[in-house]
């Protein structure tokens, strides 16, 4: 009996290309986590439409060809930086500790007041997590995630992702240094990123290999229920395939250990309050990426075209008061911020992601003798009053990954 490849033996691998046209080998790839990976090449078929006296058809060709599938896994840290950095148009980067700071701290509103340094200027936005790494500050105050959800050229207000008390530095403290943990990523408003990819399935028990190139991801979307692990989804396009008896991207870098994400450990942020009745939470980062149209004489296409990048999501709301129906009647536009981290101590791996300008598209209800929710489909904008030395990124969404 011949073997059977099995998913457990198969191997997913990717490699960023140099440029269209320059498909990736050897070394240097990345092994990825997934739950599923389900590339295929397809093609346009003609069939002849003659009409025979013999009462048959007598031809069927081959047209044009390109490479459609998803990769899907659950969210976790550090795993999908490199396809999430393409489909916001930006590879990830980190942002330069604030250093030397004097600052107060008032435990109960979690304001830190800086009488030297300015967070602003230092790049610090709404919707990062940050630490007090250095500075004789209270202990309670030192090293733990904070997410940002204000600040100015002399304040930050923070909460603890792990929902640990601060304590009062009622007098400044100096020698402060305040970093912001891992890489950010988001759609900027100039040089926009256009990556293309090599992705290799090895099937290692059959020796057979399949690699896909000049692939581009096309969207990445993100599912946070309350009970259950986060997932994300990247649907993609591509333009060839070449099959071989041997592994293509040899050696690749061994898969992220970073630990998965769940709804029930971080904090959720809408308009700058903390909301704890929302039953599930999607998006969906649509770059509107199409392969080109076929051209005459050739059987692959000839490029891939980005698109006007869009974003929009649902929200599971228990109806509790008129807050959320009302962002939908008043159109009022709100900030959504999701941090989700891998266990409840105070320097876990985290992702944290914020659409600072969302409008609610509708406020439907169900009916039924428990709970009752609503839902809340919403479409994120990009932050027009954003930009440099303020409080939000001129941008539509924004991720920071501690281990990206």
């Amino acid at each position: 009996m011949p073997n059977i490849a099995q998913g457990v033996s198969k191997i997913l691998a990717y490699k960023k290309q140099s440029g269209l046209g320059s498909a990736a080998s050897g070394s240097g790839g990345q092994d990825l986590r997934r739950t599923s990976s389900t590339i295929n090449l397809n093609k346009d078929a003609y069939q002849s439409a003659e009409i025979r006296s013999d009462q048959q058809i007598a031809d069927y060709r081959h047209g044009p060809k390109q490479v459609t599938g998803s990769i899907a896994g659950e969210l976790s840290a550090g795993t999908y930086k490199d396809f999430l950095g393409s489909v916001l148009r930006k590879d990830f980067v980190a942002v330069t500790s604030l250093t030397s700071a004097a600052v107060t701290i008032v435990a109960s509103t979690g304001v830190i007041t800086f009488q030297t340094g300015n967070p602003l200027t230092a790049g610090i936005k709404i919707g990062m997590v940050a630490r007090i790494t250095a500075g004789a500050v209270a202990a309670a105050n030192l090293n733990k995630n904070l997410l940002v959800i204000g600040v100015t050229a002399t304040t930050l207000t923070v909460k603890t992702l792990n929902g640990s008390a601060l304590a009062d530095n009622s007098t400044s403290v100096t020698g402060v240094t305040i970093a912001v943990p891992g890489k950010i990523s988001y759609t900027p408003e100039s040089g926009q990123s256009n990556d293309y990819y090599t992705v290799e399935h090895w099937f290692s028990d059959i020796t057979q290999s399949e690699v896909f190139t000049d692939v581009a991801f096309t969207n990445a979307q993100v599912s946070i229920p309350a009970t259950g692990l986060s997932t994300i989804t990247f649907p993609l396009v591509g333009l060839d395939m070449a099959t071989g008896t041997s592994q293509v991207l040899t050696t690749p870098t061994a898969a992220s250990t970073g630990g998965a994400f769940a709804g029930a450990n971080g904090l959720l942020y809408v308009n700058g309050s903390a909301v704890a009745v929302i039953t599930s939470i999607d998006f969906d980062i649509n770059g509107n990426v199409a392969a080109a149209d076929a051209v005459v004489g050739s059987n692959a296409r000839p490029d891939i075209f980005q698109g006007t990048l869009a974003v929009t999501g649902n929200m599971t709301i228990y109806f509790v008061d008129a807050t959320f129906r009302d962002y939908f009647v008043n159109e009022t536009e709100v900030s959504v911020n999701v941090a989700l981290t891998t266990s409840s101590s105070n320097t876990a791996d985290f992702v944290s992601i914020i659409m600072s300008r969302v409008k609610v598209g509708g406020a439907d209800v169900t009916d039924g003798a428990n709970g009752l929710t609503r839902t809340f489909p919403f479409t994120a904008l990009k932050n027009t009053a954003g930009g440099a030395a303020l409080a939000n990124y001129a941008t539509t969404i924004m991720f920071q990954d501690s281990l990206a």
